[in-house]
């Protein structure tokens, strides 16, 4: 297969891998075959279907490098689904009778695109997919070779999302500011709400590094700095069963001795209870595109902080959400080493003519390589039973639950 000209977009919401991810692909093109030509196509699908790219010039190959030192997107983001024609008409990406996906693989056609690297979940890769296939339909071939980012690390069956240790480590940091306003008030509930939907990976890992990080300080007990203080006393996740009233029993017990409680809990922990409630009082469910309710709209952190903050006694109650702030930092050290893996894979793949989801298969023994579209989903349950994390509970002293 000859490749003279390559695509890159993102799309979906910010990881800590994307501006790495595109600097590292460019940076191996140009040392493996510097001929081959590299388009940045603007706000994912959304530069897509308005053919809307910039071309990689030499200045861009000589400073793809920098890329690794920030996080969001270079080139852009966008949430746009080529199946949903309706919201693609309304916000004028199309015109009403257009097949959306028809109309995108045209697009790349008439680019002259013969591979296009996808940096997304797991609806981007697919997407991918579904648009070489209509290719292929019509006698032009596409390679699309994709790489899996995603900060709830819930793509199956890839072992680790790029960008999702990244994020843990920023939310760990993040947690360490806020829960140090633990002294602004006797009887103080703090909750860190975490980025997680559907998978509590971010939340659990965030709470575990977290608890770490303290186990690196130095304390002072008869000044008031104590461990158990700044440490955390509940993690909630949406594959968690969870007994509110047993749990503020034990919160409160940790209230009345310490004066504050400190809660990691998954934006997605609790939603249909939530949403359950909301309806039964005649409040509107506001969703996207995807038909995902928006989270936003929802406040889950705000909720279970009411709920909480009444069972244990709190005099005063702090919410703060670390998802914008960990999902556009840079990647870090161990984020960058995985990304250059999959980067250089995914290169080598594209100029043999290999399509897939670059990735280490879990059913396949971790191996690193291009995992077939087919077997690409999302939503992968975070395993409430894996021995870090029921450790974790235990050293909190938290029961560990049944799944949901």
């Amino acid at each position: 297969m000859t490749v003279r000209r390559v695509a890159l977009l993102t799309a979906g919401g910010f990881a800590p891998c994307l501006s790495a991810a595109v600097g590292d692909l460019i940076e191996r093109y140009t040392q493996v075959a510097p001929e081959v030509e590299i388009i940045l196509y603007q706000y994912g699908y959304h530069g897509l279907l308005t053919g809307n790219y910039v071309v990689v010039d030499e200045e861009g190959r000589r400073n793809a490098g920098i890329l690794r030192e920030f996080g969001g997107s270079p080139i852009g983001n966008s949430r746009v689904k080529l199946t949903n024609a309706k919201n693609l008409v309304d916000r004028g990406l199309v015109e009403e009778g257009v097949d959306p996906l028809a109309f995108a693989a045209e697009q790349l056609r008439k680019d002259g695109v013969d591979v296009l690297h996808t940096i997304g979940g797991d609806d981007t890769n697919t997407t991918a997919a579904d648009l070489a296939a209509y290719l292929h339909e019509h006698n032009y071939e596409l390679t699309v070779v994709g790489l899996p980012k995603t900060i709830d690390n819930d793509v199956v069956p890839i072992r680790q999302s790029l960008g999702a240790w990244t994020a843990a480590d920023e939310g760990a940091r993040f947690a360490f500011n806020v829960i140090g306003e633990h002294r602004s008030n006797p009887r103080m509930l703090i909750v860190h709400e975490c980025m997680g939907r559907n998978c509590g990976y971010l939340t659990a890992e965030t709470a575990r590094r977290y608890h770490e990080l303290l186990g690196t300080k130095n304390w002072a007990p008869s000044l008031g700095l104590t461990r158990e203080r700044w440490d955390v006393h509940g993690v909630y996740v949406p594959e968690a069963a969870l007994d509110i009233a047993g749990e503020a029993e034990r919160l409160k017990a940790i209230m009345d001795e310490q004066g504050n409680v400190n809660i990691f809990l998954s934006e997605g922990a609790g939603l249909p209870e939530i949403i359950a409630e909301m309806e039964a009082n005649g409040e509107e469910v506001q969703r996207d595109p995807f038909g995902h309710v928006k989270l936003d709209t929802i406040n889950p952190g705000q909720w279970f902080a009411r709920k909480f903050a009444a069972l244990i006694g709190a005099e005063k109650v702090m919410v703060q959400k670390s998802g914008y702030y960990s999902r556009a930092a840079a990647a870090h050290e161990e984020d960058l080493a995985l990304i250059k893996q999959m980067c250089d894979l995914a290169v080598e793949c594209a100029l043999r003519g290999e399509s897939g989801v670059i990735g280490q298969d879990e059913e396949n023994g971790d191996q690193l390589s291009a995992i077939a579209f087919p077997r690409i989903a999302g939503g992968k349950p975070f395993d409430i039973t894996q021995p870090w994390f029921t450790d974790l509970l235990s050293q909190i002293g938290q029961p560990v639950s049944a799944a949901q």
